[in-house]
């Protein structure tokens, strides 16, 4: 019994390390961004469009292109603290190379070789073409290098086990679109709702596991920090149209002259920043969506 009871364990434990195994973080191979020039004009549209600056700004300040970090994010899973992304080579990514921010963008994978925990959205970001990728990395070289030193996150276990992360991904880092998209207008509002305005990473809910639940998309979802929950969206609940849409998200203002606030009032400050054609597909994107269930 003794000597069936090990080999159980043990059989355990080598299913175990195999998992980890095939889960490990993964970078990007090295030649796949070779070929590609960063256009710097373009990346500045993929900066604001991907809301970088909302979470890697200083607490309070308004500079949106101070990239120092240590904002703090309250979830279910603990506190995370937003690293420092500056060009400042000792504190930011100053000197990492174009692989290995694509490896973080695209794969959650840190330089080191570790995972990276999903409040960085990579899962939303892994949509994106390699093109933007470089393009944003050429726009991020433009930036000022800024001195603070990150600190590290407040999770509580067993959700500080980054290695359970590579498990995780399989599950829940899917690169498919979610919703389909059939003229032109309809896929560059997906690209920039699904790929790089990570929007439905407030806007749909999550599984106990805290992956998306799809099926949900865009439904509304209780708010992270515990206080309120982010609206539905979705045209049975949201009955703007698409001009309303395109407006809000560049002035803020709603239908019913009310105005954004809170993090919203980030993501419309961002969506200024992008074209009328932009904000127009991202309406376009909102008001195809199906009622969530």
């Amino acid at each position: 019994m003794k000597r069936f009871l090990l080999g159980v364990v043990l059989l355990g434990l080598v299913v175990a390390a195999g998992v980890l195994w095939l889960t490990r973080p993964q970078h990007v191979a090295p030649e796949r961004f070779a070929n590609l020039c960063g256009d710097a004009a373009n990346g500045e549209t993929v900066y604001f469009a991907g809301g970088c600056a909302s979470c890697h700004k200083a607490e309070g300040s308004e500079d949106a292109l101070s990239l120092p970090g240590g904002q703090r994010f309250t979830t279910p899973f603990g506190t995370f603290v937003a690293p420092n992304i500056s060009s400042d080579a000792a504190t930011g990514i100053g000197d990492w190379t174009v692989v290995q921010f694509a490896s973080a963008l695209l794969n959650g994978t840190s330089p080191e070789g570790r995972h990276y925990f999903p409040a960085f959205p990579y899962t939303t970001y892994a949509r994106m073409t390699d093109q933007d990728v470089v393009d944003l990395w050429a726009f991020m070289q433009t930036l000022p290098a800024e001195d603070r030193a990150n600190e590290p996150h407040d999770i509580g276990f067993p959700f500080n086990i980054r290695l359970s992360l590579g498990p995780w991904k399989v599950l829940f880092l899917d690169r498919d679109w979610v919703q389909p998209a059939d003229t032109p207008e309809l896929q560059r509002g997906r690209y920039l709702v699904e790929a790089l305005g990570h929007c439905a990473e407030c806007h749909t809910p999550r599984n106990i596991l805290g992956g998306a639940k799809t099926a949900s998309w865009m439904g509304g979802a209780p708010n992270p920090s515990g206080k309120g929950k982010i609206p539905d969206i979705t045209p049975k609940s949201f009955d703007w149209s698409a001009t309303d849409i395109a407006y809000y998200l560049e002035s803020g203002f709603t239908p019913e002259f009310d105005s954004a606030g809170g993090e919203m009032a980030e993501v419309v400050a961002n969506m200024a920043r992008l074209s009328p054609e932009d904000r127009a597909a991202i309406a376009a994107y909102v008001k195809a969506l199906p009622a969530a269930n």
